[in-house]
Parts: structure tokens; C-alpha cells; sequence
């Protein structure tokens, strides 16, 4: 047999491609000595082979970990957006909704700051510290918003509607909207003092569920058809 110009690669694929040679070569398995990285001792083809088998076993049980972390956190988020939820749907007074939203989301998912303004609501919801200061630059701004902005303060009007507007870093502006009406009829703010609590790059899918779910209890502040 001509071993000249034969590589490593060549003898790796014809050991892959001819199963039968450590069958019919057994002694060499057991004379096979490897490095272990543990400790880079020699060890036997079957020791190294049982350790990468562990190793596999521990990233797996790793993984296994993380998904239960995961799922639990999930499950909690879950829990406390539906006790939001139910506080919003057992409001039975429509002026006391966007305080129970603001209080119980604060409450729920420990929001430093939120506020809600509201345009266009029906006459007798329009004297209400919700319905006011909003100019129209900003209710353009909140239409043309297709999804939540996440992101830093960059001295954006609705920050002056939180409680304490010097300490917001980061925010998110959630558009509320009626399913029949293509402009927005509101916005939802949070603030926190954390500049990464709220960043660009962040997943919005949440906010939108609670955006949706804000909206709802909220269209009944508006002029009913």
C-alpha cells in the first residue's frame, strides 16, 4: 500500500466509511491511549470516550436547568400579568381605569414610573388629569408608532407626565389603540432610572400584549357609537 500523500483527513474518512476495521482490529481499541483534559493523563479510548459522554450529559442537564429557569419565569410573568389584568376588568368606574392600570403595573412588574394620557375621550371624561396636555406633535408621533418604542430618554413630552421625569433614563411608549381606529387614542409611558431596564434592542412582544390588553379597558373612556 502507498502511504505517501495519504492525510489525516483521508485516514479519518475511511475509518468513517469502514465500520468493519475495529471489528476486525480489535486489539488496537484497548492499545489506543488518549490525553485526557482532565489533568492531560493518558487514558484509554473507552475512559476518553466515557468522558465526552459525560461532558455531553452535563451540557444537556445544563440546558435542561435553563429551560426549567425559563419556564418558571415565564410562568411568573404569566401570573402577574393576569392578576393585572383581572384588576382592570373588575374596574367597574371607567375614570379609575388608567389608575388602576399605572398602580397595578407598577405593582405587578416593579415599574419605577408609568403614566397614561388619553385624547379624544367622551365629553365627560374630557376635564380629567388623563385627557390633558398632550400636544398634537406627540399624537402624530404615538399614531406613527407600529410597534413600542424602547429605548433612552431623548426628551420625549410624554416623560413629564411621570411622577419624578429628572430620574428617567430609559423608557418604553406603548401606543394604545381601538381596533376599528387605524390612530392611536393614548399612550402608555415607563420610565426607570436604569438606562438598560428599557433598550432598542429588546424584545417587544410583552408590551404589545399589555398595550392591547391597556386599550381595551381604556376604549371605555371613549365616545361610544
Amino acid at each position: 500500500m502507498n502511504v505517501q500523500g495519504i492525510t489525516e483527513e483521508d485516514i479519518a474518512n475511511y475509518l468513517a466509511n469502514t465500520p468493519g476495521f475495529f471489528e476486525r482490529h480489535a486489539e488496537l481499541l484497548a492499545s489506543i491511549q488518549l490525553t485526557s483534559p482532565h489533568g492531560h493523563r493518558a487514558v484509554s479510548l473507552q475512559e476518553r470516550q466515557m468522558e465526552m459522554l459525560r461532558e455531553k450529559i452535563k451540557g444537556l442537564e445544563l440546558k435542561i436547568v435553563e429551560m426549567i429557569r425559563h419556564g418558571q419565569e415565564n410562568t411568573a410573568i404569566a401570573d402577574r400579568l393576569h392578576r393585572w389584568t383581572r384588576s382592570i376588568m373588575l374596574t367597574t368606574d371607567p375614570v379609575r381605569i388608567p389608575e388602576v392600570i399605572v398602580e397595578e403595573l407598577k405593582n405587578q412588574f416593579l415599574i419605577p414610573q408609568a403614566a397614561i394620557r388619553v385624547w379624544g375621550v367622551a365629553p365627560q371624561y374630557a376635564d380629567r388629569e388623563f385627557a390633558q396636555g398632550v400636544k398634537d406633535d406627540t399624537k402624530s408621533f404615538v399614531t406613527s408608532l407600529t410597534l413600542p418604542y424602547c429605548g433612552i430618554n431623548s426628551g420625549f413630552e410624554p416623560v413629564s407626565w411621570l411622577a419624578d421625569p429628572g430620574t428617567v433614563m430609559s423608557l418604553a411608549l406603548v401606543p394604545l389603540r381601538h381596533p376599528s381606529v387605524p390612530a392611536a387614542f393614548g399612550l402608555l409611558v415607563l420610565g426607570s432610572p436604569d438606562p438598560t431596564r428599557y433598550t432598542a434592542d429588546m424584545g417587544t412582544d410583552f408590551l404589545v400584549r399589555v398595550g392591547e390588553l391597556a386599550s381595551a379597558g381604556l376604549s371605555r373612556l371613549l365616545p361610544q357609537a
